[in-house]
C-alpha cells in the first residue's frame, strides 16, 4: 500500500491513486506540444534476443507523446546492427540507432581521443552520454528520459510516471529519478540495501550531518536506471566512465542544481530485471566492481567538500559499516519473514563481506590517486572544443540508419 511520507531533502511523488494510463498520457500529449519528449534506450545487442526488450518495444508502440527515440546499440557487429534495424522498425515514433561499434562512430570516438578527452570504453555510461549528445545535436526534444532495456516487469505507465514531473508546466522539476520496490520472491537490490544505505549511515555517524550525505540518503532507490531531465541539464552533465553511472549522475545533479529542482517518483509496484553476479573473488567485475566505483565517487565528493581521508579513517569506516550492515540484515530478515519472502541469511552476509572489502579497496585506490577524475566531458565543452562535432554525429547516425 502506498504512503505519503516525505523523508529526507528530496521531494517524493508517490503512487497514491488509481487513474488510467490513458488519462496521464493525454496530459503528456498536451505538454509535449511545447515540451517535446525523447527517450534514450541504452541496449546491448544480446537484449534483442532476451525476453524483456520485445515486451518493452510492444509497450512503446502504444506511447503517443514521444517525439523521438534514440537507441544506443552496444556489442553489435555489422550483421547484428542490420538485425537490430529490423527489430526496432516496428516503432511508430521517429527513431534512430546509434551503432557504437560502427566505423563512423568509431571515427568520432577517435576524434575525441585525439583531443585528449577522457572517453570510456563500451558500456552504459558511454552509451547514454553519446545518446544525449545525439539528441542535443538534433535540437528537437526539450526533455530526455532514460530507462533500461532488461526490465522484465515493464509497462508503459512506468515511462509516463517518470516523465510527468519534468513535462508538467505546473511542476518546476528539472531532474527526476524513478524508484520502485525491487522484489520478486525475495528482496533484491543488494547494492542499495546492503551497501549504499549502510555506508551513508556510517559516514553520517563519523562525519555528522552533512548536506551531501542527507541528499543521497533521501533517494529510496539511488541505483535506479530510470531518469528524466531537461535537455539543458543533459548538456552540463559530466557522466562517469566507470560503473558508478547512476551515483555519478546524482552527484552531478547535486553539484549543479538546488533540491527544489529535483524529485523522485514511484513508477512501479514491482520491478525486476537481470541481476549482476556478486563476483566475490573478482574485484574487477560484477557487484564487487560496482561497489568499489560507488564508494570512490562518495569519497571524491566528500573530499571536494573538505573531508580529509586517511588510512585510519577508512579503518573506522570499515568497522562502522560492518556493524550497521549487520543491523540492516536483521531488519530485512524480519521484513522478508512477515511478507513470506525467501531470505538467504548466508548470501546476505556474504554480500556484506564483499562490500566491506570494497570499502577498503576503494579507499586504497583513492589515496593512491586522489586526483583521478573518471568522468567524460560535458557536451557543453565538446561544443566549445570541436564546433562541428554535432553535425558530424548527426551525419554518421543518419548514414548508418539509411
Amino acid at each position: 500500500m502506498a504512503d505519503f511520507f516525505q523523508n529526507g531533502s528530496i521531494t517524493t511523488l508517490h503512487h497514491l491513486t488509481i487513474q488510467t494510463i490513458e488519462n496521464i498520457e493525454q496530459r503528456l500529449v498536451n505538454f509535449s506540444h511545447r515540451r517535446p519528449i525523447a527517450l534514450v534506450l541504452p541496449s546491448l545487442y544480446s537484449e534483442l534476443e532476451g525476453v524483456a526488450l520485445p515486451v518493452i518495444i510492444r509497450e512503446l508502440c502504444k506511447v503517443p507523446y514521444l517525439s523521438e527515440i534514440a537507441i544506443g546499440l552496444d556489442a553489435a557487429n555489422e550483421a547484428e546492427f542490420h538485425k537490430a534495424r529490423d527489430f526496432f522498425r516496428v516503432l511508430p515514433q521517429n527513431h534512430q540507432i546509434i551503432w557504437h561499434r560502427g566505423p563512423r562512430l568509431q571515427k568520432l570516438y577517435q576524434q575525441l581521443e585525439d583531443y585528449k578527452f577522457n572517453i570510456s570504453g563500451e558500456g552504459k555510461g558511454r552509451n547514454v552520454w553519446m545518446s544525449f549528445g545525439y539528441l542535443l545535436a538534433r535540437q528537437k526534444a526539450r526533455i530526455f528520459a532514460v530507462h533500461d532495456c532488461d526490465i522484465l516487469t515493464y509497462d508503459r505507465s512506468m515511462l509516463a510516471r517518470l516523465v510527468y514531473p519534468v513535462a508538467s508546466p505546473a511542476m518546476g522539476f528539472r531532474f527526476v529519478k524513478g524508484y520502485y520496490a525491487r522484489i520478486s520472491d525475495r528482496l533484491n537490490g543488494r547494492v542499495s540495501r546492503l551497501f549504499i544505505t549502510p555506508l551513508i549511515r556510517s559516514l553520517k555517524m563519523i562525519l555528522g550531518e552533512r548536506d551531501y550525505l542527507e541528499y543521497i540518503d533521501s533517494f529510496r532507490y539511488p541505483l535506479s536506471g530510470e531518469i528524466a531531465l531537461w535537455s539543458d541539464v543533459a548538456r552540463e552533465l559530466r557522466l562517469p566512465t566507470d560503473w558508478g553511472l547512476e551515483m555519478g549522475m546524482l552527484n552531478e545533479i547535486y553539484r549543479n542544481y538546488s533540491k527544489n529542482e529535483m524529485c523522485q517518483v514511484d513508477i512501479a509496484d514491482h520491478y525486476d530485471h537481470k541481476h549482476q553476479e556478486l563476483s566475490a573473488n573478482d574485484s574487477d567485475s560484477g557487484l564487487a566492481k560496482m561497489s568499489i566505483d560507488i564508494a570512490k565517487s562518495f569519497y571524491r565528493v566528500l573530499a571536494s567538500r573538505g573531508v580529509v581521508f586517511s588510512d585510519q579513517f577508512f579503518r573506522t569506516i570499515k568497522a562502522t559499516y560492518l556493524r550497521t550492515a549487520l543491523d540492516f540484515i536483521e531488519k530485512y530478515s524480519n521484513d522478508a519473514e512477515l511478507n513470506g519472502l525467501k531470505y538467504d541469511l548466508h548470501a546476505e552476509e556474504k554480500a556484506v563481506e564483499v562490500f566491506l572489502k570494497s570499502i577498503i579497496l576503494a579507499g586504497d585506490h583513492y589515496l593512491s590517486n586522489p586526483m583521478e577524475l573518471p568522468a567524460m566531458p560535458s557536451w557543453k565543452r565538446i561544443e566549445s572544443a570541436i564546433p562541428g562535432f554535432f553535425d558530424d554525429l548527426i551525419e554518421a547516425v543518419a548514414l548508418d540508419n539509411n
